[in-house]
């Protein structure tokens, strides 16, 4: 574009010098008693000096004005490289845990930027890694007055409350935090795991169903999550007297969780109480097809009633029958069995239970058999040898939490070592540790990314 104007104001000298050219004359000029004679041609060139000189004159004049705002926009620009470049090498600092370069890099890039949001940061994660707690929380409180800067100041702040044990403090933190990025996940994993850990079961409900439509985790891990909450619920309305929706609840969170029984056992006992036995052993038998459980059978057991022994072996058989292959069914025939004296049933359950576990049968299949060798053989050396094995034998299933590994013998929403949510699972402890649910991270370390929980577990890895 630049060359087309050039060429065209060269053509427009040109075409002007000719015409003056083809056309020669002269011309006068007299003004307050000076009289002037000259040609077309040196008028004209005379007035293009003038204007040439007039042209620098004003530009010289512009450049004078324009210095010291040149100046200062140079300064900056080279004021804002240098911060840039401070922040670079203090942020490498801090990730190689440097304190003694990261703290000059930080002032450094305070002192070039000013209060600016990454230059705030940079400070704040300086003064966690020198245990300087206060004047952390001095910066990430400066950058909630930054729109760009807030939520790196909410989450800092987190970060803080989760050090000091204040999940108190955290939680309206992480509200904020979480209505500030909607579709941040974890700003949503640290809400909701504030809001299990605190008891609020009705705001984690409405979270989980904010983070679900906005696809923040698979549908399959919601579910499994809101059955939990559902659970929990459950429990708090029976504690408020609220029998019915405790009810309702129950049934919901066991439509949600059908491989775990405590749902299922809960809800059958809730039945039971408001003598609906009839419902209670439907609900029973539903859940031996997914989750076939001690705790069910001996749920199962209760709903029969006092019964002779003999008839208890039927009842139970009912109850295995909706699930035969199951090797909990086996066992549960077999203690039955065992208990109305018939050696031959409780040996040929005993031993398919066996078969199933391989060879190393749990502890409770081997303190059975013990039982069966002194009381239909007195056979002594035998059922030692059985108890032998009970005391080798792998530890009985539990429910363990994926996060710690502690063990409880009642599933519940957190685990109750590390109040992680929805960790627990049915299994033999002392199993490799994995991620099972949800957690409150470990705040120790000084980074600069949001405290995120320690994971979410597929509903497959979760408690039965």
């Amino acid at each position: 574009m630049r060359r087309l104007v050039a060429i065209l104001a060269l053509a427009v000298l040109v075409v002007g010098a000719a015409t003056v050219a083809n056309y020669p004359g002269t011309v006068d000029i007299a003004w307050q008693g000076w009289e002037i004679e000259t040609s077309v041609g040196v008028l004209i060139a005379a007035a293009a000096l003038l204007a040439l000189a007039a042209w620098l004159a004003l530009a010289l004049i512009a450049g004078t004005v324009r210095l010291p705002r040149r100046f200062r926009r140079n300064r900056r620009e080279r004021r804002r490289r240098l911060g840039e470049l401070a922040l670079t090498r203090g942020l490498v600092a801090v990730a190689a845990g440097d304190k003694a370069v990261a703290h000059r890099q930080a002032a450094r890039a305070e002192a070039l930027l000013g209060p600016t949001p990454l230059a705030l940061m940079l400070a704040a994660q300086t003064a966690q890694l020198e245990d300087d707690a206060a004047a952390a929380r001095r910066r990430y409180t400066a950058l909630l007055d930054d729109k760009e800067g807030r939520f790196i100041g909410l989450r800092g702040l987190i970060g803080q409350a989760l050090r000091d044990g204040d999940a108190a403090t955290a939680l309206p933190l992480a509200a904020r935090a979480y209505e500030l990025r909607p579709n941040a996940r974890a700003a949503f994993e640290t809400l909701l795991a504030l809001q299990t850990r605190a008891g609020r079961w009705e705001a984690a409900r409405d979270t989980l169903a904010g983070a679900a439509r906005r696809g923040l985790l698979p549908p399959e891990r919601a579910r499994h999550h809101r059955g939990a909450i559902l659970y929990e619920l459950s429990l708090a309305a029976e504690h408020d007297g609220e029998r019915r929706r405790a009810t309702s609840l129950a049934a919901d969170a066991q439509a949600l969780l059908p491989q775990l029984a405590a749902p299922a056992v809960r809800h059958a006992r809730l039945l039971a109480a408001d003598d609906r036995a009839r419902a209670a052993r439907r609900v029973v038998e539903q859940a031996w097809h997914t989750a076939p459980h001690p705790a069910l059978a001996a749920v199962w057991v209760e709903l029969g009633g006092k019964v002779p022994a003999l008839e208890l072996v039927s009842w139970v058989a009912k109850l295995a029958a909706h699930n035969p292959d199951a090797p909990e069914s086996a066992a549960a025939l077999a203690e039955a069995a065992l208990a109305a004296q018939l050696w031959g049933e409780a040996r040929r359950h005993l031993g398919r239970a066996l078969a199933a576990a391989g060879d190393t049968p749990p502890r409770r299949l081997c303190l059975l058999m013990a039982r069966l060798e002194e009381a239909e053989h007195s056979d002594a050396g035998r059922a030692r040898d059985w108890y032998d094995r009970a005391l080798a034998a792998p530890p009985e299933p539990a429910y363990v939490c994926a996060r710690c590994g502690g063990e409880t013998a009642e599933w519940r929403a957190l685990c109750g070592h590390c109040q992680a949510f929805d960790m627990l699972a049915w299994r033999v402890p002392g199993g490799s540790i994995g991620a099972g649910g949800l957690a409150l991270p470990d705040a120790a370390a000084p980074t600069p990314r949001l405290p995120m929980p320690g994971g979410l577990a597929s509903a497959g890895q979760s408690a039965r």
